[in-house]
């Protein structure tokens, strides 16, 4: 008689906030500093508390950084790189994770900046990797969230349309489940210091903005051009 076994399910990977800032600030510079990378402990603390691109903003000191390396070492998902005076570190995330480098780049984003829609994704990730269109985004966002449980589960949901949105955002769920009721309000109430038809209009403005890059990315690919800003 022979008696098989199956290998555990992994349990899914759940983050601190601020271990979640700390790994994608590190994804960050790798891609848009590279000359800078990788980061020192007190460059790692000024990308994490930038008042630009990052979503919620905070204020984190050195000690709460280093405990936060700490535990994603423990993990496998940074490095402390050797040689020079300066102890610096580098992110492991595309392989401690398992996923794709688009699907990387999508979760980075996501921690930074909180939920955005797949053309805001598509938008904010232009210094990170130049997605062909909004339905490659859609169509990596689809499979974190259709991720199996062998492989650790969902890694990211779509949530509701709110209230006045003309689409739906997308969460990571890499610091846990996540409230979709309270981030639909955070939209809210953010939308309603620009008012209802200044997001509408921004909103529209982005689509239309994505379309035209698209549009371009074609006619240049037909005659045979670099598109603008690759040449």
């Amino acid at each position: 008689m022979t008696l098989t076994t199956s290998s555990p399910t992994p349990a899914p990977l759940v983050l601190t906030p601020i271990e979640a800032r700390v790994i994608a600030t590190l994804m960050e510079k790798a891609r848009t500093v590279p000359d800078s990378y990788p980061l020192s402990l007190n460059s790692l603390m000024l990308g994490c508390n930038q008042k630009s691109s990052r979503d919620p903003y905070m204020e984190l000191d050195e000690a709460q950084i280093a405990s936060a390396i700490a535990t994603l070492k423990e993990r496998n998902l940074v490095r402390e790189t050797s040689g020079g005076r300066t102890a610096k570190f580098e992110h492991n995330f595309q392989r401690g994770v398992g996923v794709f480098e688009q699907a990387a780049v999508l979760l980075g984003l996501l921690m930074l900046r909180g939920p955005q829609t797949s053309a805001e994704l598509r938008l904010n990730a232009e210094r990170w990797y130049k997605f062909a269109d909004v339905s490659s985004v859609e169509g990596f966002l689809d499979e974190l969230q259709e991720r199996s449980a062998e492989k650790g589960g969902p890694l990211v949901i779509k949530l509701d349309r709110a209230p006045g949105a003309r689409e739906q955002r997308w969460a990571h769920l890499l610091c846990g489940p996540v409230d979709a009721a309270q981030l639909a309000s955070g939209a809210v109430s953010r939308s309603s210091g620009l008012g209802g038809n200044a997001v509408e209009r921004i909103e529209a403005l982005e689509a239309q903005v994505a379309k035209l890059q698209e549009t371009v990315a074609k006619l240049c690919a037909e005659l045979g051009m670099s598109p603008p800003g690759q040449e």
